[in-house]
């Protein structure tokens, strides 16, 4: 007997959902699965057997996903580096009316991946634009983190260099909400780290392999993360990193603002030092910028 992981892909479709009408022209963004197949919706196939072409980033990992449901539709790329050049054409068959599916290589398309482009023109140009929903890994990573969800920003991929990625994270230092980031495996213990440094204490998690026979979610402070992966080397998949809120600030006496921001200095930048106070404090940046060049004034070379 057959099992059904084994079954051909036309026994996997008898029943398939399909709406009584024909699906409209325009550009139908199509949420495809993150590592598991089976997270693909029965909207997304339709729409996908009933387009004219699909645009991908990559036409080796969308044949494998077409293939596995038994869809043939003529793929063209679509990514970062042709996109310029290839947006005036589709934009063009748009206007001819035709039906084409933009996908990334997995998840929801524009997150992170090329199309926002595409779609400002198509929209600026009053051209049809839907969207076919389905997995998306940061909207899955923070389902599982166990972290605070009702306020929530995705903050895509840190600067690669360590210096542009601290201030980054400084600027996000005082937000009131979970962090949701991409990282790639090999920056993971050097990211997780910063984070600390800048972030403070904070619980955090980071889930790799979502939605595959190897997923996992690891949960803990943010220094405990990253000394786990220090000690352990770069995981294997895609990461997501999730960040919990800072703890609401504890109230500032005035004598108390000038020992913290001493403290912070010794360890970083004046920038740094004042963008963190200022989120913890809620006190204005100005203020601890002049308080902490006054301070290094009075302190002295050496």
């Amino acid at each position: 007997m057959q099992s059904a992981r084994s079954a051909p892909a036309e026994g996997l479709l008898a029943a398939d959902w399909a709406p009584p009408h024909a699906l409209a022209p325009g550009l139908h963004l199509v949420a495809t699965p993150i590592g598991n197949l089976g997270d693909i919706t029965l909207r997304a196939l339709w729409v996908l057997r009933s387009v004219d072409r699909i645009l991908c980033e990559d036409t080796r990992v969308t044949s494998r996903l077409l293939a596995r449901y038994g869809i043939k539709k003529p793929l063209e790329l679509y990514h970062d580096r042709n996109a310029e050049r290839a947006r005036p054409a589709v934009i063009e068959a748009l206007r001819r009316g035709e039906r084409l599916a933009l996908v990334a290589d997995a998840g929801t398309p524009l997150v992170s991946d090329p199309g926002f482009k595409l779609v400002r023109t198509a929209l600026a140009e009053e051209l049809p634009v839907t969207s076919a929903p389905g997995a998306s890994a940061a909207l899955t990573a923070l389902i599982l983190s166990g972290l605070p969800t009702d306020r929530f920003l995705f903050v895509g991929f840190l600067p690669p260099r360590s210096a542009a990625r601290r201030r980054t994270l400084a600027e996000w230092s005082g937000l009131g909400a979970t962090l949701i980031l991409f990282e790639g495996a090999p920056r993971l213990a050097a990211t997780l780290a910063d984070m600390a440094d800048i972030l403070g204490e904070r619980s955090a998690a980071v889930a790799r392999e979502l939605t595959k026979r190897h997923e996992e979610v690891r949960r803990g402070p943010l220094h405990a993360l990253a000394e786990h992966y220090l000690g352990d080397g770069a995981p294997r998949g895609e990461v997501v990193i999730v960040v919990g809120p800072p703890a609401p600030a504890a109230p500032v006496v005035a004598d108390d603002v000038d020992s913290r921001l001493r403290a912070l200095l010794e360890g970083g930048s004046v920038r740094d030092a004042v963008l963190r106070l200022a989120g913890e404090t809620g006190i204005a940046r100005r203020t601890l910028y002049e308080r902490a060049l006054l301070l290094q004034r009075e302190s002295g070379p050496g």
